[in-house]
């Protein structure tokens, strides 16, 4: 497996030193959801993995039994002062529903399930304020009650490498991540967030 993010060009499972954060994503299968973050300006790296469960190291395989408990998180590392943590949370309401329980779509079980997992009081609050402000907005489309945990992070288990990256590495590979047309008003961030187009 390489280690280094072939988009961002920095260590997969590295840092760009003191003051740098780091949160988890999930929101679904994590090939599309990747590649929604790796596109925003000012995120240093990005990698995908399982987290929240019950048992260390999980494979792929194991997860997929719904067993182990984990999700298909996105791995987010990032310097503040480059790109906010409201971006971030609004990329993450926009661009998927979180109000379908154990699921996403037509793929089915626990590791699919709507999740932020946070590493800072801040995140947290942050997070359950961007909750808070985008239900009225998802239950008025119809969809709602949110079911999105929010949670502080655990033990971070690394996907196999052939996930990382993966929608780079296969550009028609599946993904079924994109814009819902709701606009998540969190924080004093603009109504979008400017994402790069793909360079692959």
């Amino acid at each position: 497996m390489s280690t280094t993010h072939p988009i961002l060009q920095h260590p997969i499972e590295g840092s760009p030193g003191p003051g740098a954060e780091t949160a988890y994503f999930g929101m679904g299968c994590f090939w599309g959801a990747e590649r929604l973050f790796w596109r925003v300006p000012g995120v240093w790296t990005t990698s995908v993995g399982y987290m929240g469960g019950n048992t260390e190291t999980p494979s792929y395989e194991e997860v997929c039994t719904g067993l182990t408990g984990h999700a298909e998180v996105v791995k987010v590392v990032w310097e503040p002062g480059a790109v906010a943590y409201e971006q971030l949370l609004k990329v993450f309401w926009e661009n998927h529903d979180p109000t379908q329980g154990m699921r996403q779509g037509n793929d089915v079980g626990t590791q699919y399930r709507s999740v932020l997992f946070t590493t800072t009081s801040e995140q947290q609050a942050a997070a359950e304020a961007s909750k808070e402000v985008f239900e009225p907005i998802v239950r008025a489309a119809g969809l709602g009650p949110i079911t999105t945990a929010i949670v502080p992070a655990g033990a971070y288990w690394l996907a196999e490498g052939y996930h990382q990256q993966y929608l780079h590495h296969n550009p028609n590979g599946y993904c079924n991540h994109g814009p819902t047309g709701l606009s998540c008003p969190v924080g004093i961030v603009p109504a979008q967030v400017h994402v790069r187009p793909p360079s692959d």
